[in-house]
């Protein structure tokens, strides 16, 4: 983990902080430093899905995951993910990172994070994500039984659907 000061900051925020509900936003505030640049002095284009990873901890645990995470040994991972750059992030710049569970299907959850700051939106990710236990995929329904939701998905957002229909270039 290229991020172990960060990952401790936000794993105790999320146990010593407000919790949230599975299907609200969790939101992160950092700021640029200088690891995270590349050449041109912004922020590096594989950071974001460094930090988008710290946004997906900060869920699970807020929304009261993480004891079944760690009781079930599931471990989550990462099938696909589509991110977009609208600007660039400059050194020192504070930004926020909005992450939330946009919708399910019989396999994956998907995911979206907003990373925001003063003069809008800088990037926007989905991530298609699933749950890995004892080498096969545990279906989102029996995650969310076992973590006390019972309620169907929110509708897939057309964009969503549409990226996760098309097959991959060979």
């Amino acid at each position: 983990m290229n991020l172990l000061f960060r990952l401790i900051a936000v794993i105790a925020a999320a146990l010593t902080g407000r919790s949230v509900g599975f299907l609200e936003p969790a939101r992160l505030r950092f700021r640029v430093w200088p690891t995270d640049l590349d050449l041109n002095m912004h922020m590096t284009n594989a950071r974001y899905f460094s930090v988008m990873d710290l946004g997906r901890v900060d869920l699970m645990l807020r929304s009261g995951m993480g004891r079944s995470i760690l009781r079930h040994r599931w471990q989550p991972v990462i099938g696909a993910a589509n991110l977009r750059f609208r600007r660039p992030l400059a050194p020192f710049q504070r930004f926020e990172l909005a992450t939330r569970v946009l919708c399910w299907d019989d396999k994956y959850f998907f995911i979206e994070h907003r990373v925001e700051t003063a003069t809008g939106t800088a990037a926007l990710a989905v991530v298609q994500g699933a749950f890995v236990a004892r080498g096969a995929v545990v279906a989102p329904a029996e995650i969310l039984a076992i973590h006390g939701e019972h309620g169907e998905s929110p509708p897939m957002p057309d964009v969503v659907a549409a990226w996760r229909e098309r097959p991959l270039a060979p």
